[in-house]
């Protein structure tokens, strides 16, 4: 298991990954047959430790970190048996191989359905408030639990979930290691998948180590993308912070034009303000998550950066720091490779188990 890994990208101790893997039995990697009986959780849990340019995650009261709960959530991240039919896992749509998402414009549920919207990345969303392109989910378990009973996505119920794991010796004893408990709730289930994302992290990226200090962490064209970013752009006015976001919610007019917008946040909230307002995303890997926006509607960054430049869609509620940029080509140029200096590590080497509970 390598999810210490994607926390800290390769920074974390050995130890974590010694806490987190668990070892082969003498019938291979399957879990079940008794494989925890004489496994105790953790008295002591080591909290992951957050990568260079990231702050300390606050974990929930109701949901603290330990080692127990992100193996499980893991497993249940990766596993398609949480669909109704067995195809389609948290990790279809937010792969590893993508940066945890899934480097398609809309998402693809079970039988081929199609959704409307891009699949947000993962990574950092510890740092995240409330989640999906709309806000609709208050928190990071509210999350998790979504998606399965979505007719599009794994188009399952809660209930027929928990009844079949529960069918599953290895999860049984999974549940009972994390929870101390073998009769688990759909609750549980989300709480599990929640620690465990909470865990992928991206951080030491250039942009952090030269702001530690190491003047040469970053090249001429990406410490200059750096001024256009922060000064003539002005982009952190929405993507601020540690995390590149606001956290908060903006329309730059994408779709607008469209036949039948998006609507966005207004689904939510029913507030004529919220009218084809979207959450900011990270900018952290965007390098690695195209195609962007919440349509997935364009393809590259130099897309992006050229949509920006132009003032974005006009439409009745267009943000008003959405205006014309008239940045150079030079600037354009510079300016993506900066936002590629916001690429860290660890993630990278995260891949699903090669075999789940039994």
């Amino acid at each position: 298991m390598k999810c210490s890994q994607v926390l800290a990208g390769g920074l974390l101790p050995a130890i974590f990954l010694t806490v987190c893997a668990p070892a082969p039995s003498q019938n291979g990697d399957r879990l079940g047959s008794g494989f925890f009986a004489a496994a105790q959780p953790s008295k002591t849990p080591h909290k992951p430790r957050e990568p260079l340019g990231l702050v300390p995650v606050v974990w929930p009261k109701d949901n603290p970190y330990t080692p127990e709960k992100t193996e499980l959530g893991r497993y249940l991240y990766f596993d398609p048996r949480l669909s109704a039919d067995g195809t389609v896992s948290c990790g279809t749509c937010h792969n590893p191989q993508y940066a945890f998402t899934d480097g398609a414009p809309v998402s693809t549920g079970i039988r081929g359905q199609k959704g409307n919207r891009s699949a947000p990345t993962v990574i950092n969303r510890a740092y995240s408030l409330a989640q999906f392109w709309d806000g609709r989910a208050p928190t990071l378990e509210a999350q998790a639990a979504g998606p399965m009973a979505n007719p599009i996505e794994m188009g399952n119920t809660h209930q027929a979930i928990v009844d079949n794991l529960k069918k599953v010796q290895g999860y049984r004893e999974l549940f009972a290691r994390a929870f101390g408990t073998e009769d688990f709730t759909i609750e549980h289930i989300a709480k599990a998948i929640a620690t465990f994302e909470r865990t992928i992290m991206s951080g030491n990226a250039r942009y952090d180590r030269y702001r530690a200090g190491r003047k040469n962490a970053m090249t001429s064209a990406q410490v200059r993308g750096l001024d256009v970013y922060f000064n003539k752009a002005k982009c952190d006015a929405c993507h601020e912070g540690v995390n590149f976001t606001s956290n908060m919610y903006a329309n730059i007019g994408v779709g607008a034009d469209k036949t039948e917008p998006d609507v966005g946040r207004y689904a939510v909230t029913h507030d004529p303000k919220d009218w084809g307002v979207f959450k900011t995303p990270t900018l952290r890997e965007i390098a690695h998550t195209a195609p962007y926006m919440h349509d997935g509607s364009l393809k590259t960054l130099e897309d992006v950066v050229e949509y920006y430049d132009k003032g974005g869609t006009p439409n009745q509620n267009l943000d008003s720091k959405i205006k014309p940029l008239h940045l150079t080509n030079q600037d354009k140029k510079d300016l993506i490779a900066f936002l590629n200096a916001l690429s860290g590590e660890g993630w990278q080497n995260i891949k699903p188990p090669e075999k789940f509970p039994q």
